[in-house]
């Protein structure tokens, strides 16, 4: 079944389901219990069975800034996916950039791949991993006193050790939000070391909100080769995001999307979906992003995306279908405009992602990962007759936040 770029639909395991439909309400009635199962319990897909994949031009391959590396302008985000069948698909297919990370399904992402790159000419794929450091203040995005920048080199041995290589070609920085951070010292040296050992041809850094500041931080370190950005036709700064984007390209650095699919769906019931392809080329008609790294789970949804490697020019029809419309859809773009009226002071952003991640990707352990990491009441939104809170995109904040807390409760072995 067809999941757009990000959900994955399970039909086993019956026994989780009903255990789910039964323990839990809300949430479980949508991305728990609708027969849907986290990346690391998807069914096996089939031997690959893709049409020939189209001519690739000239144009649909770009250069990621001074590392000197060629890509295709779609490649794949590894995240939500756990058939090695699918990512062999994908780099047969024509693709080449693989990007995963240290945490994504607590390892078994990078185990996966593990199991499909030996055989396959090191200069074939580009490997890419990122390393999230614990002591990282969600809130303010600051590190902590007690950070310890050898996490960094800890991390990526095992990440190493699950890829079943040497070395990876880029390690981000994962999901920073403040300039400090970016330039933070002690961090930079422990990137810097990585990449004089080897263990990492090139150094990057994501960000998932406030990116002009994060983007425009790594052309200032000048240490940076690589950003990993969100960048998508529903960001409200989206402009502003543009012009940090130009800078970074001007400065030599690769750029690679994500988020470029913005949720996925047009409304919270998941009836509307995005037109996916003309999201996807709404992000690459901008030269100066030199791949996307779209999540697909089937090889229809891989299919599409070698589509748009065949033909990324964006048509007036799909243009036309990216006209914004007046609902809340499943996308926070992190404005940030929810956090001053909350009394909670709660971190509404990463809790709308974690809404994301649970109920449009239905990447529950994701989901839960977030939850978890977050330093939230017991019960938030529950002591308060009315919430303050408006979102500018018009979210109900309070009605998402109490749904997906509840996925806290889930047993772990549930929810992998």
């Amino acid at each position: 079944m067809r999941n757009t770029h990000g959900e994955i639909m399970n039909t086993s395991k019956l026994e989780r389901r009903d255990f789910l439909k039964l323990g839990t309400t809300g949430l479980a009635a949508g991305a728990l219990s609708a027969g849907c199962a986290t990346v690391g319990a998807a069914p096996k897909l089939p031997a690959p069975n893709l049409q020939a994949p189209p001519t690739q031009p000239a144009s649909a391959r770009r250069v990621l800034g001074r590392t000197g590396i060629e890509v295709p302008m779609v490649s794949m985000g590894v995240m939500n996916a756990d058939n090695p069948n699918l990512v062999r698909a994908a780099l047969d297919g024509g693709m080449r950039l693989l990007d995963t990370a240290h945490g994504y399904q607590d390892g078994r992402n990078e185990e996966m791949l593990g199991t499909v790159l030996p055989g396959r000419k090191r200069d074939s794929f580009v490997l890419c991993t990122k390393v999230h450091l614990s002591t990282l203040d969600r809130q303010t995005g600051l590190f902590s006193a007690d950070t310890r920048p050898e996490e960094i080199e800890e991390k990526l041995d095992i990440s190493l050790k699950r890829l079943g290589h040497d070395h990876v070609d880029i390690l981000h920085l994962h999901n920073q939000t403040v300039r400090e951070s970016v330039l933070h010292e002690p961090i930079l040296k422990a990137l810097l070391k990585a990449k004089q050992d080897g263990k990492t041809r090139f150094i990057g850094v994501s960000t998932h909100k406030n990116e002009p500041e994060v983007i425009r931080a790594a052309v200032e370190a000048r240490l940076y080769d690589v950003v990993l950005t969100s960048y998508n036709f529903r960001q409200d700064h989206h402009l502003e995001v543009q012009r940090a984007i130009a800078e970074a390209a001007a400065a030599g650095l690769g750029v690679l999307a994500m988020k470029t699919q913005a949720g996925l769906y047009w409304d919270k019931e998941k009836q509307k979906p995005i037109n996916m392809k003309a999201a996807l080329k709404w992000a690459l008609r901008d030269p100066n992003v030199h791949t996307a790294i779209p999540g697909f789970t089937t090889m229809e949804q891989l299919q599409a995306d070698l589509e748009v490697l065949g033909d990324p020019a964006l048509s007036p029809e799909e243009a036309k279908s990216l006209e914004p419309q007046k609902l809340a859809g499943l996308y926070c773009q992190g404005c940030e405009q929810c956090l001053a009226p909350c009394p909670e002071h709660l971190p509404i952003p990463d809790l709308m992602r974690s809404y994301m991640y649970g109920h449009a990707y239905r990447n529950r352990e994701a989901a839960q990962s977030l939850l978890l990491a977050l330093s939230l009441p017991r019960s938030p939104c529950e002591d308060c007759a009315t919430c303050p809170v408006v979102c500018a995109k018009g979210i109900d904040v309070r009605e998402r936040i109490r749904d997906i807390v509840r996925l806290r409760d889930v047993p772990r072995e549930f929810v992998i």
